[in-house]
């Protein structure tokens, strides 16, 4: 793994630098907030932010994303081309939460059984480089809980921590050492980097003050489907969806046909199990009629179903649902609540 350093104030140039020869999707100062957003022209990439409020994730699994194109003819139906193809990018900016975000959804859309070509072929065509959390930036971070670290490599290609005057820039992954081509000559780090950076390590996990209890809680949830705690923990609930839409592991979707005259596309889009239409069957049947019942697939899916199936509580611990949730629910809380019955 080579490790490099690179000038505090350089750092922004090289990314635009990079912008101008592939495509780099960067957080970007967007009137009251922090977006993760495609880096254009005149655009100048953050290197000093908390965290961003939409995750990355959109970058691989887009809010939108047309599958195919069709026509209809006298003999039926044929495809009448797809969107371009993916180019090769660049993911600038992520926080290590959202790195190992990744690593997650990885799990669903990149399975033996089961391979997502869309979601895949952004991926391997993606280099992404993280600025490790040297000081965690929000009271609501608890990735120590759910398996990460704020200075975790993990699900990155480069990883930037601010040494000071300086970012020590380690490219850990052959996508990173292929990046490292590109943007030239660096001075190397010497050993005295290593031992600083394990310092930093170790103060930003003391610096992470929330804790709840993670896989701990899965012996209750394999036995407690029908218990009166879930009657708690839903009633304030509106039912927006912001809590699924800002999280980095959500990753649920709709299929739909979008048809005019003789031409038509079949895209995949976002969708929520806080939604009621989310369940709904043809015949209009619905399973989960109650808020109740789809608080309780969301907590259930995160902390129990996932980890049956792969092993990994689905939340990286970035705190996101709790900061925007309009009416202050806390997961955190909630998760803290079910490790004392």
């Amino acid at each position: 793994m080579e490790k490099k350093l690179i000038k505090k104030d350089a750092l922004a140039g090289i990314i635009n630098k990079l912008s101008e020869q592939m495509l780099v999707y960067a957080p970007v100062k967007d009137e009251d907030n922090v977006l993760f957003k495609t880096l254009e022209k005149g655009m100048e990439p953050l290197v000093d932010y908390s965290n961003t409020r939409n995750a990355p994730k959109n970058f691989f699994f887009p809010k939108t994303e047309t599958m195919m194109r069709y026509m209809r003819t006298e003999r039926g139906m044929e495809l009448s081309g797809e969107d371009g193809e993916t180019q090769e990018a660049i993911l600038f900016g992520v926080r290590p939460c959202d790195a190992r975000s990744f690593v997650l959804l990885d799990k669903v859309f990149d399975q033996e059984k089961y391979k997502d070509s869309y979601y895949i072929d952004k991926r391997e065509k993606t280099t992404i480089i993280s600025l490790a959390c040297v000081h965690p930036p929000y009271s609501t971070c608890f990735c120590t809980s759910v398996g990460g670290h704020p200075m975790s490599e993990e699900g990155t290609d480069v990883l930037l921590t601010d040494m000071g005057d300086n970012y020590l820039a380690e490219f850990i992954t052959s996508k990173g050492e292929k990046l490292l081509e590109k943007i030239g000559d660096l001075p190397a780090a010497d050993g005295s980097t290593d031992e600083k950076k394990k310092e930093l390590s170790e103060s930003a996990e003391k610096e992470i003050k929330s804790h709840i209890p993670g896989k701990e809680i899965k012996p209750w949830l394999d036995d407690n489907f029908e218990h009166p705690f879930w009657d708690t923990i839903h009633q304030s609930c509106l039912a927006c969806g912001t809590c699924t839409y800002l999280c980095p592991t959500c990753h649920c979707f709709d299929i739909s046909d979008e048809v005019k005259g003789s031409d038509g596309k079949r895209i995949r889009t976002w969708d929520s199990c806080m939604y009621w239409l989310f369940t709904q069957e043809t015949s209009g049947h619905n399973p989960r009629t109650s808020q109740k019942q789809r608080w309780r697939q969301r907590l259930m899916h995160k902390f129990k179903y996932f980890v049956d199936n792969f092993d990994e509580i689905a939340c990286v611990g970035c705190g996101r649902c709790v900061r925007y949730c309009p009416v202050n629910i806390d997961i955190r809380k909630i998760v803290t609540d079910i490790s004392k019955l």
